[in-house]
């Protein structure tokens, strides 16, 4: 008893209550012991009489067979039903073996005077439904939840018609509308003020309705509006238009179930993905998350970023699921992600580029080391196409050979640059040595001083190069390989035959050019691999690139990616395989005139740079 006491009391929102009446919900606690995979409870069940805390182990929140959510030991689960009184919204099941304390309902009900433990519940339930994670999420607003439209009645119509027309409809609320406001009558209500009160169903609707009802306008966060359900006691709130006109009811089963579309819970159900197939079929929700984040009208960098985060999160799975097939690998390895993937830049249409590299050299090691790496990156690559994402059709991946080498001679790549830049493919390497990052190390985590933790570019080496001013030179060559196709800046340059006649290469003919005057001025700066705009603005900051030219870059690169999202959204909406190709005279006039300025933006910072290598500006 005093070990579950002591457990209990150093975890929210037990730590909250005095010694005495810690002892007291000890006294009547349950341990309760669940094997891997056994449910703890149903969706639906209940409602629940008791709520459980994880004591050790773990326990997935399923909704719908999808995995919104992993809790450890001292979370607490079962409490939202508990309090409504309804069905469970979510299945509770062991993601492993586990061991959970189960506390009496009527021993939690009256710690919710407390208003510590109060505001711990309230927090829980909104935090779980929309966890704060800014980087991979964008909160949903309530009018994207509504599913139907609104049922409306009179206020003296019978409550057997209106019950009618609910069960037709599928509706678990009914609005009466009145002089200003609104009333409500629910399902619940059926059932608690008419069925247990043995009310006459040919009763009007107003002896059971609600008035006025709480309503919420359609701008409002999921989260809050969770919240507003919990503080007011009610599961229905019906979303109104700005000029007042009702739009549809949502209930707290909407709320919560809105979180499967939430990237964090695919990077989780990612994680708890025991073979490829099951990986697919959590990825498979990728699309739809974009979807639903481009409708939520998230920017493009926080787009790209989520789908990143995602194929990071598959990468690695993938990574471990090979290596745990293979055995323990013979010396430590890491795996990075390459080119847009590793500057979180990722669209639908990406292909995953890779490499790895491994520690050591010489005394046979690298043959072991590639003997053992050729079949777990064969399979990472056969995984990923499993999951549907190509590995680079170009061959930049970590089961070709050419990407697979030891860090030594990674670092001996680089340094060849800056003695012949000229040599064959010098393009390819320095964008592969450059737009690299680590994703999943063998042995422990990414950072550190050892492989992965390699400071400023990940396969890029860290110490100083001789030529630092030739290295420089080199890239801003690059940077002018690609032209925006302005065509003598009066018109847009597209293709003339073939099946993408009249169409326009957005990426290698606006996003390229800016990605690689970014590189060039990033590493002027010092920062090797992040994303684009981190770079414009490291060299804004570091004064290696003027600040108008970097922030026009930077404008001209977020208004090609939205579009460039706009049209590959739209096509995975159509069920077609993204491209990045658009026909110009589809664009609005305004549209047209944004990219022409933008192409048009980039032509000139090219053309100052180009005017500055002719005359040894900047390199000495």
């Amino acid at each position: 008893m005093e070990d579950i006491a002591g457990f209990l009391g150093f975890h929210p929102p037990f730590d909250a209550v005095d010694g005495d009446e810690l002892a007291r919900i000890a006294a009547v606690t349950e341990t309760e012991v669940s094997p891997r995979g056994q449910a703890i409870f149903p969706q639906g069940a209940g409602p629940v009489e008791h709520v459980w805390v994880v004591r050790s182990g773990s326990v997935e929140v399923i909704h719908d067979g999808r995995v919104l959510d992993l809790l450890g030991p001292g979370e607490l689960f079962g409490h939202a039903s508990m309090i409504s009184g309804l069905p469970t919204g979510f299945e509770a099941r062991a993601a492993e073996d586990t061991v959970c304390y189960r506390i009496p309902a009527d021993v939690i009900r009256p710690l919710l005077t407390h208003p510590d433990v109060l505001r711990f519940v309230a927090r829980s339930i909104v935090a779980r439904a929309v966890p704060a994670a800014p980087a991979d999420q964008v909160r949903v607003r309530v009018a994207t939840l509504i599913r139907t439209p609104p049922l409306l009645c009179q206020d003296d119509e019978p409550i057997r018609e209106a019950a009618r027309r609910m069960t037709d409809q599928g509706a678990s609320a009914v609005l009466v509308p009145l002089a200003d406001s609104f009333g409500i009558v629910t399902d619940r209500d059926l059932r608690s003020r008419v069925i247990a009160a043995d009310l006459s169903p040919d009763a009007p609707v107003s002896a059971i309705m609600t008035s006025p009802a709480y309503t919420v306008t359609a701008d409002r966060l999921s989260g809050d509006v969770l919240l507003d359900m919990l503080e007011r006691n009610v599961h229905h709130i019906p979303v109104l238009s700005p000029a007042g006109r009702v739009l549809g009811v949502v209930d707290d089963g909407d709320l919560v179930a809105a979180d499967g579309r939430k990237p964090l819970l695919l990077r989780r159900a990612i994680a708890l993905a025991d073979s490829p197939a099951e990986l697919a079929a959590a990825v498979a929700g990728l699309d739809p998350a974009i979807i639903a984040l481009h409708d939520a009208r998230a920017t493009a960098e926080q787009l790209t970023a989520v789908r990143s985060v995602v194929l990071d999160a598959l990468t690695r799975r993938l990574v471990e699921l090979a290596v745990r097939d293979a055995g323990p690998p013979p010396v430590p390895f890491t795996w990075f992600a390459l080119g847009s993937l590793a500057r979180r830049e990722a669209v639908p249409s990406s292909d995953v580029d890779s490499a790895l590299a491994w520690e050591g050299a010489g005394n046979g090691q690298d043959a072991e080391a590639a003997g053992y790496l050729g079949p777990v990156t064969r399979a990472v690559d056969e995984g990923l196409r499993a999951c549907g994402m190509s590995p680079d059709a170009h061959g930049a991946s970590a089961a070709n050979p050419i990407f697979a080498r030891s860090l030594a001679s990674w670092h001996r790549a680089a340094r060849s640059l800056t003695d012949d830049p000229t040599q064959d493919k010098a393009l390819i390497l320095v964008s592969v040595l450059a737009d690299s990052r680590p994703v999943w190390r063998s042995g422990g985590p990414i950072g550190g001083t050892g492989i992965g933790g390699t400071g400023i570019g990940g396969l890029w080496e860290t110490r100083p190069y001789p030529d630092q001013a030739g290295l420089l030179r080199m890239l801003a060559r690059f940077a002018l390989s690609f032209r925006p196709p302005t065509g003598f800046l009066r018109d847009f340059v597209v293709e003339h035959s073939g099946e993408r006649r009249g169409q326009l290469d957005l990426k290698h003919g606006g996003l390229i050019p800016i990605v690689d005057l970014a590189r060039w001025a990033g590493m002027a700066a010092g920062l090797a691999s992040t994303s684009t705009l981190e770079r414009l603005r490291a060299a804004e900051a570091a004064g290696t690139m003027e600040s108008a030219e970097a922030q026009t870059l930077a404008e001209a690169f977020g208004f090609i990616s939205s579009l460039r999202l706009d049209h590959q959204v739209e096509q995975l909406r159509q069920g077609e395989a993204p491209d990045d190709f658009i026909a110009p005279k589809t664009l609005n006039p305004l549209a047209r005139s944004y990219l022409r300025e933008a192409f048009r933006a980039v032509a000139s910072v090219q053309a100052n740079l180009s005017a500055e290598l002719s005359l040894g500006v900047r390199w000495g």
